[in-house]
């Protein structure tokens, strides 16, 4: 009885990923012309990485990265301009094709694999007959992750193992994300809605994205709430050591309703300016 469970539980999530999976294809086509991603100011030259990862994260010329659940790619290439040896991993066909378009483009040496990142794991260990993982190396240097991932995925556990799989020894995980108080609220910020913890899928429709443009896109979304001692600990099973972790009461990104700049750079949700944390980040060491 537990192994039918686990087996229709799993069906449950394919069944979400192939929407979300959907989800994110529309979502690249408006997020590929906003304002948000500005792919113009980042073809002239702009790096899209936030201050935040660039000063955690350090030097990064020759190390190898993998970027897991990297969108259409700007991050990804963006540590490749610094000099890393980069390969990011989507769900979204749709982006990992505008990720490829962009890095030819500008002649950039960055490889991009469309696949759940949970199916990442099951080919490189033989599990599923898939192609090959073109240009994918066998351990990375660095692996990374950042904004807007965690909450996507169900199974944290798993998550971390692949984190570990793919970490050479002495090499370093690195997050910075959204932080789980954020998620509790309603989309106005005007009162608690969701649990702080992994209890319940959560099931939204129709939501507008979180860009510029894009307020007609349809279709149902899943996530998961992950608090902070679910993450650390999947990370700590999973065999790695933490050894930073760090917490900020400001976004570096106006993408949430209601926020505003409390000085460049750094947005906060109005009426709560300097009361929530809304963003954190994880350094560990395999």
């Amino acid at each position: 009885m537990r192994r039918f469970f686990y087996v229709c539980l799993m069906l449950d999530y394919d069944s979400y990923f192939k929407a979300n999976k959907e989800l994110w294809n529309k979502r690249t086509a408006v997020h590929k012309d906003s304002a948000f991603y500005d792919v113009n100011g980042f073809k002239a030259g702009a790096n899209t990485l936030a201050p935040i990862e660039l000063r955690e994260v350090g030097d990064v010329n020759g190390k190898t990265l993998l970027h897991l659940q990297c969108h259409f790619g700007l991050d990804t290439m963006s540590w490749s301009r610094l000099g890393a040896k980069c390969t990011g991993v989507d769900l979204s066909n749709d982006a990992i094709k505008l990720a490829r378009e962009i890095n030819d483009e500008l002649k950039l040496d960055a490889k991009f694999i469309c696949c759940n990142i949970y199916d990442l794991h099951l080919q490189t260990i033989g599990k599923l007959k898939v192609p090959p993982l073109e240009g994918f190396v066998e351990a990375f240097d660095i692996v990374f992750t950042s904004y807007g991932t965690v909450g996507w995925l169900p199974d944290l556990n798993k998550w971390a193992e692949i984190i570990a799989y793919y970490l050479k020894p002495g090499g370093m995980f690195y997050m910075a994300d959204f932080h789980p108080v954020v998620w509790m609220f309603d989309d106005d910020f005007t009162h608690i809605k969701y649990h702080y913890d992994n209890r319940e899928v959560i099931i939204m429709e129709n939501q507008p994205t979180y860009t510029d443009g894009g307020d007609n896109i349809t279709g149902k979304e899943y996530s998961w709430n992950h608090s902070i001692s679910e993450i650390l600990n999947a990370l700590i099973k999973a065999g790695l050591t933490i050894k930073q972790f760090n917490e900020f009461n400001y976004s570096p990104y106006s993408n949430f309703t209601n926020s505003i700049e409390v000085e460049k750079g750094k947005w906060q949700i109005k009426e709560m300016e300097g009361k929530i944390p809304m963003v954190y980040s994880i350094k560990a060491f395999k």
